[in-house]
């Protein structure tokens, strides 16, 4: 009887230190969710990046992506970290009223990498606040529209291109004919619009004197130094300074983590696969480049 008193005593201590293991355990696991939710998951407290890189050209997926960041009360700033030569005037423009949207809400910061220039700098332009390395590239505040008249070659191959239009300045300019006067002027109206609407974002954003604005802009660059110097950026500095800024002028914690802001396009996977497979020959960005664009590359054309 002693020996089954024993062993059944020894049996319901063993089931107590299961019982208090797993509940251990389960409790271990219970934490670090928690932990994990609170740094990372859904409702956690954060600063979102975006990355601009590359061509800015029009996008619709990153527009619903910014407008989501706005209304995110989790999203405690925006930091714009750029690196882009620009792209279109279109492009530009609805980058620039994204930020200017979700600065409605919350604050915003452009950090500038190697170059921001053009639309890039219009794009830092929807930015709270500007910041750029002493050896960025930026400016280049201006729009550019080319064409090539190859009539002449056509003509040597024995090509004579044919178009009939409804009027004169349809399809001007184009490769395949040569620019009339009233054809430049025309297109020359169209370039000096969307400049003066450049010109009246630096203007507004940056509160410098119109006349400023335009001696700057005359399309020449400028290194991170001279811009601050000019009144076009605020201050030299890296995404830790963004940090600091945020800190100091809207007590947002350094501490919170950052959250890389996912654009996600459809019909993007089959896209990168053919490009991969063919050298991005069908779908180059350069090719896209369509109209009015507002861009600075030495090397692009």
């Amino acid at each position: 009887m002693s020996l089954d008193a024993d062993q059944a005593m020894d049996r319901r201590r063993l089931k107590r230190r299961l019982t208090v293991w797993r509940i251990t355990a389960v409790v271990a696991v219970v934490v670090a969710v928690v932990a994990a939710v609170g740094r990372f998951g859904v409702g956690a407290n954060h600063v979102a990046r975006l990355v601009v890189g590359g061509i800015i050209l029009d996008d619709p997926w990153r527009d619903d992506a910014l407008a989501e960041i706005a209304e995110d009360d989790n999203a405690k700033a925006l930091i714009v970290r750029i690196d882009s030569p620009g792209g279109t005037m279109v492009g530009g423009e609805a980058l620039y009223t994204g930020l200017r949207a979700v600065a409605g809400k919350k604050p915003v910061v452009a950090v500038m990498g190697g170059t921001a220039t053009s639309a890039a700098y219009m794009t830092a332009l929807g930015a709270d606040h500007i910041l750029a390395r002493a050896g960025s590239v930026t400016g280049s505040i201006g729009v550019i529209l080319q064409t090539a008249d190859i009539t002449g070659l056509l003509e040597k191959l024995g090509i004579k291109p044919e178009a009939i239009k409804s009027r004169p300045l349809k399809a001007q300019p184009n490769p395949l004919e040569p620019l009339t006067p009233k054809g430049r002027e025309a297109a020359r109206v169209v370039v000096l619009d969307l400049f003066e609407l450049f010109v009246d974002m630096v203007e507004e954003r940056r509160n410098l004197p119109r006349d400023k604005v335009l001696a700057l802009a005359d399309g020449r660059i400028f290194t991170g130094r001279q811009a601050v110097a000019n009144g076009l950026v605020d201050a030299l500095g890296g995404e830790a300074d963004a940090r600091r800024w945020l800190a100091e002028t809207h007590a947002i914690a350094t501490s919170l983590p950052v959250k890389d802001v996912e654009i996600e396009h459809e019909g993007a996977l089959w896209r990168d696969l053919i490009g991969g497979l063919l050298g991005k020959v069908l779908f180059s960005e350069r090719l896209r480049l369509d109209g009015p664009i507002s861009l600075w590359h030495p090397s692009l054309w």
